[in-house]
């Protein structure tokens, strides 16, 4: 957590604001002269954050070059305003309002300006622009379209078109103070973003050097494709963006469109009426066999005869767009007719489903193959296919535009698909190993889903025997190997990884049985020998008593 230096007056304003909207009304000035006639403020206080150690306690004061004062002082005759309040039956919150109103609390504005200047009377603007990039926001996000625009604009009429002073800075902020504020006091579902990026980066790097499997050249267009290309980028579902490796270029969807278009379907004519049609279970088969379930449907949406029948019910550019938070979706048309050239299959497929009367009323299969070789041909970037993987992760509202794209139900459907049947033969290996939703490519994609926390795409075009990415599949396997993302690694007594969503850095919790202090240094050096014991944080008493010890890394 970012801690301030500032009094429990200042603590208590923080904890109130946070649970409220924020009052129209800003005061110009925050430093007081006079409290009660006789309480007096220190003008040079500095507010600065603590970068603390992993392992440090909720809130802490420390000494400031200048000798720390409180707000209030109370002298003899007056009364302390909380002890005046229960007299006055006036609530904590509305004495807040109060003292804020009186101009004796700093507003939310002020305390970000003082934790970003560190003591000094202005910021450089791109000192404030760093400092958030710290944070995994962006300055492009549109949540903070009018702070930026703010910003540009004061900084073209300021005097050296570099520097805000404080009111200057508090004119920019004042629109988005609840997200900042969020963001720089560390309340993100990551919230020391910079060190789990740092090993995000460190993931990338490990698997970079694979060069086995073929990148797909049964599509041609498909074939063109460097197989040195890879990137991963990550959204998480509070907008903290992190992108590694060759991110900006496009490529195609294919078979990762499949979870989505199924997504959309399902909120547009809910789930009884979709599988009416399609299927829930694993078929066993390749993706693109002609084959059915007993009840002559397709077993599933992630196949590609679930997914001709699931193109006939959708309208999906809009969608796509909306779950990208309006970033690159584009159209690869050489794509389209590559895939209409060499889909005979898929054309085999459309037959047999319309010959087993597997389509609504009415359809046009030709044209829904038409549209199904176009969804596979719909262009984005791993940046832009991360925000659609965060609004699943995120139960369907967009991060980065807070926009209900997608309902609860579709989403949880969709995920619910992804984990048993997204990764084509791998999905049971997959979902043994990773644990995670997830959909995957022949363009070399891989969509991956950590819910309520952040969605991940991986995209590198050499496939494996199965059709994945080979170092997106690396990269998901040493992501969960690394850190507690799998869905079952939270059980109880479960040997813990690390929790990027727990503030602390590098810190696991391992659970040993009752045994002597020498036995567990043994244990110890087989489960864990880059991470050295600190203390005891607590003990479960069942049919025999585990105690839990928190680990923190040794330096390498």
């Amino acid at each position: 957590m970012l801690h301030f230096r500032c009094s429990t007056v200042l603590k208590e304003f923080f904890e109130v604001t946070l649970k409220r909207p924020l009052s129209g009304s800003r005061q110009k000035s925050w430093l007081p002269t006079r409290y009660s006639g006789t309480a007096s403020v220190d003008a040079s206080l500095r507010l600065k954050v603590l970068h603390a150690a992993p392992h440090r306690p909720g809130l802490r004061t420390a000494p400031c070059a200048a000798p720390f004062r409180s707000y209030c002082t109370k002298t003899e005759g007056t009364v302390e305003p909380d002890e005046q309040l229960k007299k006055d039956g006036v609530s904590r919150e509305a004495a807040i309002d109060k003292r804020r109103n009186a101009g004796i609390l700093p507003s939310l504005e002020d305390l970000l300006f003082y934790t970003v200047a560190e003591g000094q009377e202005t910021i450089p603007a791109h000192k404030f622009l760093t400092a958030l990039k710290t944070t995994g926001l962006r300055s492009g996000d549109p949540r903070l379209k009018e702070c930026m625009d703010t910003l540009k604009e004061t900084l073209r009429n300021s005097s050296d078109g570099v520097t805000l002073d404080r009111h200057q800075f508090k004119k920019c902020v004042q629109s988005n103070i609840v997200l900042l504020t969020q963001a720089f006091r560390k309340k993100f579902v990551i919230p020391d973003f910079q060190s789990f990026t740092s090993h995000i980066d460190e993931l990338y790097e490990s698997a970079k050097p694979l060069n086995e499997g073929q990148v797909a050249d049964y599509i041609p267009q498909l074939a063109k494709f460097s197989p040195d290309l890879w990137a991963v980028s990550l959204c998480t579902v509070d907008g903290q963006r992190h992108t590694v490796g060759d991110t900006k270029v496009p490529f195609c969807l294919q078979s990762c469109v499949k979870p989505l278009k199924y997504a959309i379907a399902v909120h547009d004519h809910g789930t009884e009426y979709v599988h009416s049609f399609i299927g829930k279970e694993p078929s066993g088969l390749r993706f693109n066999k002609l084959f059915l379930d007993d009840d002559d449907k397709p077993h599933n949406p992630m196949v590609n005869a679930g997914a001709i029948v699931c193109t006939s019910l959708i309208e999906v550019m809009n969608f796509l767009k909306r779950m990208a938070g309006n970033e690159y979706v584009g159209f690869s048309n050489a794509t389209f007719q590559s895939e209409r050239e060499s889909g005979d299959r898929n054309f085999a497929i459309g037959y047999y489903l319309k010959e087993k009367k597997c389509f609504p009323d009415g359809t046009d299969m030709t044209s829904v193959l038409d549209f199904y070789f176009q969804l596979c041909s719909i262009e984005v970037t791993c940046e832009s296919a991360s925000v659609m993987a965060a609004t699943l992760a995120n139960g369907g509202i967009c991060p980065i535009t807070g926009e209900r794209v997608l309902s609860p139900e579709a989403v949880r459907n969709t995920l619910s698909l992804m984990h048993s049947c997204g990764m084509y033969d791998f999905s049971g290996q997959f979902a043994f190993h990773v644990g995670l939703p997830a959909k995957s490519g022949v363009a070399g994609g891989i969509l991956l889903v950590v819910p309520n926390v952040m969605g991940i795409m991986c995209w590198s075009p050499p496939l494996d025997k199965m059709g994945n990415s080979v170092r997106g599949i690396q990269f998901c396997t040493d992501l969960v190997e690394l850190f507690n993302f799998h869905n079952y690694d939270n059980l109880k007594h479960f040997a813990k990884k690390h929790d990027p969503r727990r503030e602390g850095g590098d810190q696991r919790q391992f659970f040993f049985g009752p045994m002597d202090y020498e036995s567990l240094q043994q244990e110890l050096a087989l489960k864990a020998p880059l991470w050295k014991m600190v203390a005891p944080t607590e003990s479960h008493q069942d049919s025999s008593t585990t105690v839990v010890y928190r680990m923190d890394k040794v330096a390498e």
